[in-house]
């Protein structure tokens, strides 16, 4: 199934109406879609690269407002709606795990490392900042922060090095971003830990 989503994302970024599929691909992909809006970004980007900014200001614009969606399902309607569409991905378990073992600081970071690496899944974190209770404000900052780093950081790497740029980052693109995540978390476990 997985593989056929992914495919379909990918034949999207040929169509004239690329720019909204690739809006509507990152504000499901924040609350209740598997596949990445990067998959529609990157060739949306090596094949307008003068577009390439405009391209991540729409990837963040509605991926944030995605996740202001996750959060609504999260407070709002979690046992009705996040906790089935949860099971169907089984994500279940991860979001138990994170809601029994994070308090608001930690859930902060993740807010960050999901946005910028998807460690943990966005829409879990998503989610979960709704059934936690996160204030809506430093969610949304949150979400602007990593989000638009995210996309703005992948539409530069294009926009600059093109093409020969593509194979590494279709490859690697999971492993900098967790990387990336694994720098903060360990800075905000020394933080913990000296304070």
């Amino acid at each position: 199934m997985l593989r056929r989503l992914y495919d379909w994302t990918m034949s999207l970024a040929t169509r004239e109406t690329a720019i909204v599929w690739l809006g509507i691909i990152a504000f499901v992909e924040s609350s209740i879609f598997p596949v990445p809006a990067d998959l529609l970004l990157i060739p949306m980007a090596l094949a307008r690269p003068e577009r390439a900014r405009r391209y991540a200001l729409v990837a963040t614009v509605c991926s944030v407002l995605g996740g202001i969606a996750g959060w609504y399902l999260g407070h709002y309607a979690f046992d009705t709606i996040a906790r089935p569409l949860l099971e169907f991905y089984g994500k279940l378990d991860t979001f138990e795990h994170l809601k029994a073992s994070v308090d608001s600081e930690m859930l902060a970071l993740l807010l960050v490392t999901s946005g910028l690496a998807h460690l943990p899944p966005i829409k879990v974190v998503t989610i979960l900042s709704g059934a936690a209770n996160i204030h809506l404000g430093l969610f949304i900052v949150s979400a602007i922060i990593a989000r638009g780093a995210r996309f703005f950081l992948l539409a530069w790497l294009l926009r600059h090095f093109g093409e020969e740029i593509r194979d590494f980052l279709e490859r690697r693109l999971g492993a900098l971003a967790g990387a990336a995540a694994t720098v903060l978390i360990c800075l905000f476990a020394a933080h913990r830990f000296l304070s």
